[in-house]
């Protein structure tokens, strides 16, 4: 399938886990595909495993909390590929294991300006080219850990990823009638290393997971690319404000 040939997309958090999953998946269906991050090495190495696959793809530097930043992204994809058509935001962070009454302020602030304050400001700048250039599609990545599921030490990372699932819905109804259709992916457990847990080895996370969840194992990374492409791909017209939970089963 070829479903994003001519098609540029931008994905936040792509140097490593489910970012970079989708963009070698945006890239394998013909998408020529800006991967953005803090650190210039690892989106370095996602440019070359989508080079070496016969893609095209170019590697930006930037801190999803800076707008300014942000704004230029939005402006270095459309030069460099002629447009923006498909955005994915991804980046995000976990920090403040502890319950909720003793997770520090710095931890609070960072987790909530990185992972809901980032994706708005990201949908901000997109949202302002596609509008104005024959629309597109926002893809943003929350989690299952949020609006669907809660456990106990992660209040700030929870906090968060309910709040970008609400963003996303609300964005959603703000902009269809400009063009731009937004929708959100909560995956759980996945073969990410944001899923292992502090000391945890990988199979000690999947020996985890066996007993946790109905489908008794991770989603793959490439599960989670495939839910996003749809989401982002003509087939998806009609949905406009879904969250997708791909979590095994263990919100059901």
């Amino acid at each position: 399938m070829h479903r994003f040939t001519g098609k540029s997309a931008l994905v936040t958090g792509a140097g490593s886990g489910l970012g970079r999953a989708i963009a070698l998946a945006l890239a394998a269906e013909g998408a020529s595909v800006v991967v953005a991050g803090r650190t210039a090495a690892p989106l370095d190495e996602t440019v070359g495993l989508i080079a070496a696959a016969g893609g095209t793809a170019a590697a930006v530097t930037v801190d999803v909390t800076d707008s300014d930043r942000l704004r230029d992204l939005v402006s270095e994809s459309v030069t460099r590929f002629g447009g923006l058509d498909i955005a994915v935001n991804n980046a995000g962070i976990l920090r403040g294991r502890a319950p909720a009454g003793e997770v520090s302020e710095e931890d609070w602030d960072a987790v909530l300006r990185t992972n809901v304050t980032g994706v708005w400001l990201a949908m901000k700048h997109e949202i302002a080219h596609m509008k104005e250039n024959g629309g597109g599609a926002i893809v943003n990545i929350s989690s299952s850990l949020g609006a669907h599921l809660r456990i106990p030490n992660l209040a700030a990372y929870i906090t968060s990823k309910a709040a970008v699932s609400a963003l996303t819905r609300a964005a959603a109804l703000d902009h269809i009638h400009q063009g731009v259709r937004i929708n959100v992916v909560s995956p759980g457990s996945a073969v990410a290393p944001m899923s292992l847990q502090p000391g945890e080895t990988e199979a000690e996370r999947a020996e985890r997971v066996r007993t946790e969840n109905p489908l008794g194992r991770l989603a793959e990374a490439e599960e989670v690319a495939a839910a996003v492409l749809y989401l982002a791909s003509p087939a998806a017209g009609s949905v406009v404000g879904t969250d997708l939970v791909i979590d095994s089963g263990a919100s059901a």
